[in-house]
């Protein structure tokens, strides 16, 4: 197992100067991505479990190897191989991956206010914590929260 390390910044591939709201898109903008990493912080884990068979989400198996090859090369997750299946990738995010908690956040938090939609039973729960805690409190919680999993079950 790779464990997490202080890693170098990402090198953008372009020369010229450049927008970072463009450059962070580049890399993050795709809708798969996002939700790939809320899912990591839901505590899914493998393939398996980001295919959402039960769920209007359904990412293809090739488009979801290919998202997670990218976020394996930004070095925003990383995986270790199930100790009784080796064939099985158990997928975790890195140091870098919990700080774009931040970003699902507030793409949730946006939505909520200013698009009318039907909610599914997570935003139903997220919207109530958000009445009762400050938005600093559960983003704060959100990354601890995650970090102690990651400590239970990946071991660091």
């Amino acid at each position: 197992m790779l464990k997490d390390k202080e890693f170098q910044k990402i090198k953008y591939p372009i020369i010229e100067d450049s927008c970072a709201c463009k450059v962070s898109l580049d890399y993050l903008g795709d809708k798969w991505i996002l939700l790939i990493i809320r899912d990591l912080f839901r505590y899914r884990y493998t393939f398996s479990d980001f295919l959402h068979k039960n769920t209007e989400e359904r990412i293809a198996t090739n488009v979801l190897s290919d998202r997670l090859k990218k976020l394996l090369d930004l070095k925003i997750i990383n995986y270790r191989l199930n100790e009784n299946n080796k064939k099985i990738k158990e997928y975790y995010l890195t140091n870098r991956g919990i700080e774009l908690y931040d970003i699902i956040f507030q793409l949730q938090y946006w939505t909520l206010s200013n698009v009318d939609f039907n909610h599914s039973e997570n935003t139903k729960n997220w919207k109530t914590s958000l009445a009762s805690r400050s938005r600093e409190t559960i983003i704060k919680e959100k990354k601890d929260n995650y970090k102690k999993f990651r400590k239970k079950i990946f071991n660091f």
